[in-house]
C-alpha cells in the first residue's frame, strides 16, 4: 500500500501532511486529504492487476481526511519497511552493470540500493513488489544488498555474490 496525494504525488513518510506538537506519538492533524491505493496482485489471474482485475494502485481510497486528529504511530503504520524475498541473478561481475530484479514487498518506497555500501544505478521501481537495479563495480565475494527507504533500511545479507 502507497499513500498520495489528490493529485497523485506519492506521499514519502517524511512528507506526510500533519503538524506535530513534538510528543511521543502526539496527535497530529492531517492538513490535506491522503489517499491509499492497494499494490495486491494476490488471487489474480493476471500478474501486475488487482484481485478486480484493474491496473496495480489504480484503485484508491481516502486514508485520511484534511482536519482528521491520528496518532503519529497511525500514520507510521502505513509505512513498513522494505522486504526482500528475492534477488535475480544472484551473481554478477566485479566490474558491475549487471541489472538485477529484487522482489519482495513495499518496495514503492525503495530511494537507492547499496551493494556491500556502495549504491547501485539507474533504480526502476517497478511496482510495490518489484525494482531493478544496475550494480555497480564491488570487490567478489557475497555482499549485503540494502534497500533504503524512509521506513527504515532492509538488508538482504549475502544476497549478492560479485566473482
Amino acid at each position: 500500500m502507497a499513500l498520495y496525494k489528490a493529485d497523485g504525488t506519492r506521499i514519502a513518510k517524511t512528507g506526510f501532511p500533519s503538524t506535530t506538537a513534538g510528543i511521543t506519538d502526539p496527535e497530529v492533524i492531517v492538513t490535506q486529504d491522503v489517499y491509499a491505493t492497494r499494490h495486491s496482485d494476490e488471487g489474480s489471474y493476471y500478474p501486475g492487476t488487482s484481485n478486480d482485475g484493474r491496473p496495480e494502485g489504480s484503485v484508491k481510497t481516502l486514508a485520511f481526511k484534511a482536519g482528521q486528529v491520528v496518532r503519529q504511530s497511525a500514520i507510521n503504520a502505513q509505512y513498513p519497511p522494505a522486504v526482500i524475498d528475492s534477488i535475480s541473478p544472484a551473481t554478477g561481475g566485479v566490474a558491475g552493470g549487471t541489472v538485477v530484479t529484487i522482489t519482495g514487498k513495499y518496495l514503492d518506497g525503495v530511494t537507492s540500493v547499496t551493494f556491500n555500501g556502495v549504491a547501485g544505478t539507474a533504480l526502476n521501481v517497478v511496482s510495490a513488489t518489484k525494482l531493478t537495479v544496475t550494480t555497480p563495480a564491488v570487490s567478489a565475494g557475497a555482499r549485503d544488498v540494502v534497500a533504503v527507504d524512509d521506513a527504515g533500511n532492509t538488508t538482504k545479507t549475502g544476497g549478492f555474490t560479485f566473482a
